[in-house]
C-alpha cells in the first residue's frame, strides 16, 4: 500500500482494490462463459466487474464452496503447497516451523507437512484460542502464542533439537528465532513479512543473519505466481486431501461489501483464522 518499490505496484487512491474474487456471470460475449457460470478473476474489491475472458478462470461450484477456490484451492493454497514442497524441498522427517501458522497459508502449510512427512511440526498464532486450532484441529505437534515471551525462547521449548525448515509469513523476531534454531543447511522460506508491513522505521530484527553462513542455511523468497506449472499436481493433491478429510480448511466470513475494509483491517491485525472472507449480500 505504501508508494515504495514492490513485486507488485502500489494501489492507486480512487481506485477499486485488486484482489481474488468469485462470481457468476451475468453477460457474456465470450466462448465458453455463459451467464450462470462460476468463474475466479482478480479484479477484487467490487459488487460487478467487466473483465477479458483470458483474466477469468471458470470453476465447479459442485466440486467445492465457491469461497474454496479463493484459499485452499486458490492462491492461498498454492502458495503454502509450492513454499513447503518446490521452494523449501521438505524431506520426510524434517521438523518444521511455521510463523502465521493460524491464517490461510500457515494453516495448510502444517497440516501438508505432517501429510508429507515431518517429524516435527511447531507453529506460532496470536492468541490462546488460535495456539489451542492449531494442535488440535490442524495437528500440529506444537504452538504457542507468541504474545507470550519471546519467540526464540518459547520455539526452543517447542524444539529442542532445532528445526530443518521454517516457513516464514511474519518476519521479524520470527525469523531470527527461527535463523537461531535451524539446523545446518537448514532451509527458509520467506513468504511474507507481516510484522514489517506497517513499519516506518528499520525492522529490528533479524540480528543473527551471519549465522547463515557457519550454518549454510538457504534463504530464500517466494511468489505463487512462479509456480503456476504446479497447479494441476496441487488440486489433484489437495482436493483427494480434503474429500479425505485429512485436511481442514478454516475460513473468516464477514458478510456484506460495506464491511470489506474492516475485514481487510482485521485481516492485518490478525483477527482472522484461516482465510479471510467476504460474502456480498444478494
Amino acid at each position: 500500500m505504501n508508494d515504495v518499490r514492490s513485486y507488485v505496484p502500489p494501489f492507486k487512491l480512487g481506485e477499486a482494490m485488486d484482489g481474488g474474487a468469485v462470481g457468476y456471470v451475468v453477460a457474456s460475449e465470450a466462448e465458453g462463459f455463459a451467464p450462470g457460470d462460476a468463474v475466479l478473476h482478480g479484479l477484487g474489491w467490487r459488487e460487478y466487474a467487466t473483465l477479458d475472458a483470458r483474466r477469468a478462470v471458470k470453476v465447479d461450484p459442485a466440486a467445492a464452496p465457491l469461497s474454496a477456490y479463493l484459499g485452499v484451492l486458490g492462491m492461498t493454497g498454492l502458495t503454502a503447497y509450492a513454499g513447503l514442497l518446490a521452494v523449501g524441498g521438505l524431506k520426510e522427517g524434517d521438523k518444521v516451523f511455521v510463523s502465521g501458522a493460524a491464517g490461510a497459508v500457515g494453516g495448510m502449510v502444517g497440516q501438508i507437512a505432517k501429510l508429507k512427512g515431518a517429524s516435527l511440526v511447531v507453529g506460532s498464532a496470536g492468541s490462546a484460542e488460535k495456539v489451542a486450532k492449531l494442535v488440535d484441529a490442524y495437528g500440529y505437534d506444537a504452538a504457542f502464542n507468541y504474545k507470550d515471551g519471546p519467540v526464540a525462547e518459547q520455539l526452543a521449548q517447542a524444539a529442542p533439537d532445532g528445526i530443518d525448515l521454517y516457513f516464514d509469513n511474519v518476519g521479524g523476531d520470527h525469523l531470527e528465532a527461527a535463523i537461531g534454531a535451524l539446523t545446518v543447511h537448514g532451509r527458509a522460506v520467506l513468504c511474507g513479512a507481516i510484522a514489517q508491513y506497517n513499519e516506518t522505521t528499520a525492522p529490528a530484527a533479524p540480528r543473527n543473519l551471519a549465522l547463515a553462513i557457519g550454518k549454510r542455511l538457504r534463504l530464500e523468497g517466494m511468489l505463487v505466481g512462479d509456480h503456476a506449472a504446479l497447479q494441476p499436481q496441487f488440486v489433484a493433491e489437495v482436493s483427494g486431501w480434503l474429500k479425505s478429510g485429512e485436511l481442514r480448511s478454516e475460513e473468516t466470513v464477514v458478510d456484506g461489501f460495506e464491511r470489506t475494509a474492516d475485514a481487510f483491517l482485521d485481516l492485518l491485525r490478525g483477527v482472522n483464522t484461516g482465510k479471510m472472507v467476504v460474502r456480498l449480500d444478494g
